[in-house]
C-alpha cells in the first residue's frame, strides 16, 4: 500500500478544516435560519449546541481519523473490530454524498450569481423583480444543471490534485481572502446608521423562543450542517494529520472559526435587511432574492454584490471539496484505485444524484413528498435526520464502544478535560440528539 498523504503544515491543516466547516451553511443558511427562529435566542441556543455537541464530536472524529489513518468506512472496524457500531462509517459516507448532491445545486446558483453580479446582468433583473429572476433561472432545465456541474467539476479538480498540492494549497490562499471579505462586509453592516434594528434582532433574546422546541431542532440541525460533523469530513481530514498536531486545539480553532463566520454573516446581512424594511425570515431566498434588492439600493452595491457572491461561491467550493474527499478516500482505501479514478467516479455519482434536487424546480417540480419538493426533501432528510443520526453513532462508538483509556489516548486528552469529553459523548450528546430527533419526527 502506498504511503498515506499528509498535510504539508499544521497551518494548512487548520485552514483546510476551517474551510470545510465555513461554507454556504454559514453565509446562506445561518442568517435565514436565525431569522426564522428568533434571532438572538436562536444564536444563543446554536452556540450552546456547538459547545456541547459540535466540539466533542469534532474531537471524536479527528481522533478516529488520526489513529486509524484510514477512510471513514475502514476506520471504525480497524479501531474496534467486534463493536456492533463498526459499520457506522457507512452512514457518514452516505450522509456526505446526500448532502453534496443538493449542496451542489446551491453552489451552482452562487457561481451563477457571482458571474451576473460581476458582468452587471444582475441589475437588469430589477425591473421584473429579483424573485422572478431567481424563479426564472432555477426553473430552467439546462442552465442550472450546467452551473451545478461546473461547481462539482471544479471541486473535483482540486480533490484530484491531492491533499497537500490541491486541498491545502487552495485553502491556504482562499481562507484569508474569505476572512478579509467577510470582515469587510460585517464592518459595513455594523456601521450602517440605519441598521441598528438588525443588530438588535440578531443579539436580543426573545424569552418565548426558549420554549419553542422547533428552535432547538433548528439550532442543532444548523450546528451539524455548519460545522460538518456527521459527514466524516474530520475523520477523513484527521487521517492525513501529522501525529504531532494537537487534536483539542485544532477542534477549538475549527468551531471558533466556523461560529465567527456565521455571526459575521448575520452582522453583515441583518442590518441591511432591516434598514430596507425587508423580512429576515425570508427562507432560502434571502441570499438570492432579498439581498440583490438590498445591494441595488446601497451605496457601493455594485461592488458589494460581487464580493458577497464571491464569498458565497468560494465558501461553497471549500466545503464541497471536503465533502467530496470523504467518498474519494473510501474508494482509494477500499478498492485500491488511484485518486484520479476515484475522483472521477465520485464526481459522476454526485452529479447523477444531484440532478434530482437540481431538477426539482423545473421538470420535477410537480413531484412532492409530504407536501415538499425534492430539494426540500433532500435538505430535510440530510440536516434533520442523517446528520444527527451519524453524529449519534460517532458519539456512541467513541463514548461507549472504545475503552475509556483508548478513547482518551486517541484524542490526546486526560484529567478533567478528558473526563468531561467522555461524559459529553456518553450522555449529553446522545440524549440531546435523541430528544431533538424525536421532536423532529413528532413535529413532522
Amino acid at each position: 500500500m502506498a504511503e498515506r498523504e499528509q498535510w504539508g503544515t499544521q497551518l494548512g491543516f487548520i485552514l483546510a478544516t476551517i474551510g470545510s466547516a465555513v461554507g454556504i451553511g454559514n453565509i446562506w443558511r445561518f442568517p435565514y435560519i436565525a431569522g426564522e427562529n428568533g434571532g438572538g435566542s436562536f444564536l444563543l441556543i446554536y452556540l450552546v449546541c456547538v459547545v456541547l455537541i459540535g466540539l466533542p464530536l469534532v474531537i471524536a472524529e479527528l481522533a478516529i481519523g488520526r489513529t486509524a489513518r484510514l477512510d471513514t468506512v475502514s476506520a471504525f472496524p480497524a479501531l474496534a473490530p467486534r463493536n456492533p457500531l463498526r459499520h457506522a462509517g457507512w452512514a457518514a459516507a452516505v450522509t456526505g454524498t446526500v448532502i453534496l448532491s443538493f449542496y451542489s445545486v446551491i453552489a451552482g446558483w452562487t457561481f451563477r450569481y457571482f458571474y451576473v453580479a460581476v458582468s452587471g446582468g444582475l441589475w437588469e433583473a430589477s425591473g421584473a423583480g429579483y424573485a422572478g429572476y431567481f424563479s426564472g433561472f432555477s426553473g430552467r432545465v439546462m442552465e442550472p444543471l450546467l452551473w451545478q456541474t461546473g461547481a462539482v467539476l471544479l471541486a473535483g479538480v482540486v480533490v484530484a490534485r491531492g491533499i497537500e498540492h490541491g486541498i491545502e494549497r487552495l485553502n491556504r490562499f482562499m481562507m484569508p481572502v474569505l476572512a478579509v471579505i467577510m470582515i469587510g462586509l460585517a464592518l459595513y453592516g455594523l456601521f450602517r446608521p440605519d441598521g441598528a434594528a438588525g443588530l438588535t434582532y440578531m443579539f436580543a433574546l426573545d424569552p418565548a423562543a426558549f420554549s419553542d422546541p422547533g428552535v432547538y431542532v433548528a439550532a442543532l440541525g444548523q450546528a451539524f450542517f455548519s460545522i460538518g460533523v456527521g459527514m466524516a469530513i474530520f475523520i477523513t481530514y484527521g487521517s492525513y494529520m501529522r501525529t504531532d498536531t494537537p487534536i483539542l486545539k485544532s477542534a477549538v480553532y475549527i468551531v471558533i472559526g466556523d461560529s465567527l463566520f456565521a455571526v459575521l454573516a448575520g452582522v453583515a446581512i441583518f442590518p441591511a435587511v432591516f434598514a430596507h424594511g425587508l423580512n429576515p425570515a425570508s427562507g432560502p431566498e434571502l441570499a438570492f432574492v432579498v439581498l440583490p434588492s438590498v445591494f441595488e439600493e446601497l451605496y457601493g452595491g455594485a461592488m458589494l454584490a460581487p464580493a458577497f457572491f464571491f464569498l458565497l461561491a468560494a465558501a461553497g467550493l471549500t466545503s464541497m471539496i471536503s465533502v467530496l474527499e470523504v467518498p474519494v478516500a473510501v474508494c482509494m482505501d477500499r478498492f485500491g484505485i488511484s485518486r484520479a479514478i476515484a475522483t472521477r467516479a465520485m464526481v459522476t455519482v454526485v452529479l447523477i444524484v444531484g440532478f434530482i434536487p437540481g431538477l426539482s424546480f423545473s421538470v420535477l417540480k410537480e413531484i412532492k413528498l409530504a407536501g415538499r419538493d425534492l430539494f426540500e426533501v433532500f435538505d430535510l432528510v440530510a440536516s434533520s435526520l442523517l446528520l444527527p443520526l451519524s453524529g449519534l453513532l460517532v458519539s456512541l462508538f467513541v463514548g461507549w464502544g472504545l475503552y475509556r483509556r483508548d478513547a482518551l489516548s486517541f484524542a490526546g486528552l486526560d484529567g478533567i478535560l478528558g473526563g468531561v469529553w467522555i461524559w459529553l459523548l456518553r450522555a449529553v450528546v446522545p440524549i440531546m440528539i435523541l430528544l431533538i430527533l424525536m421532536n423532529a419526527f413528532l413535529g413532522e
